[in-house]
């Protein structure tokens, strides 16, 4: 079993920074072949933001290249989204996955962070 805990959420005005954090736990932990961050709007379906694989190759959506930045930090279980120069359109419940292979069909998910930007 892996378990996600998300934080580090908030409200921030547009330009500005986040920081997500995502602490995996269990015993599965050592199983995980990828995380990433998803997000969903109110009205809208959850989408992918970035995931990186136990390689640590990362991925994009279109919509935050060269804004948001992801990576891990295999020590301490824990994967970061980097959020610069954030727009109101990323307003959304951001989501941390991580992918097993024995594990849901859809992965583990966390119980998500708000992400709030205006002005």
């Amino acid at each position: 079993q892996v378990q996600l805990v998300e934080s580090g959420g908030g409200l921030v005005q547009p330009g500005g920074s986040l920081r997500l954090s995502c602490a995996a736990s269990g015993t599965g932990i050592f199983s995980i072949n990828a995380m990433g961050w998803y997000r969903q709007a109110p009205g809208s379906q959850r989408e992918l933001v970035a995931h990186i694989t136990s390689g640590g190759s990362a991925n994009y959506a279109d919509s935050v290249k060269g804004r948001f930045t992801i990576s891990r930090d295999n020590a301490k279980n824990t994967v970061y989204l980097q959020m610069n120069r954030l727009k109101p359109e990323d307003t959304a419940v951001y989501y941390c996955n991580s992918m097993v292979p024995w594990g849901p069909e859809n992965g583990y998910w966390g119980q998500g962070t708000q992400v709030t930007v205006s002005s």
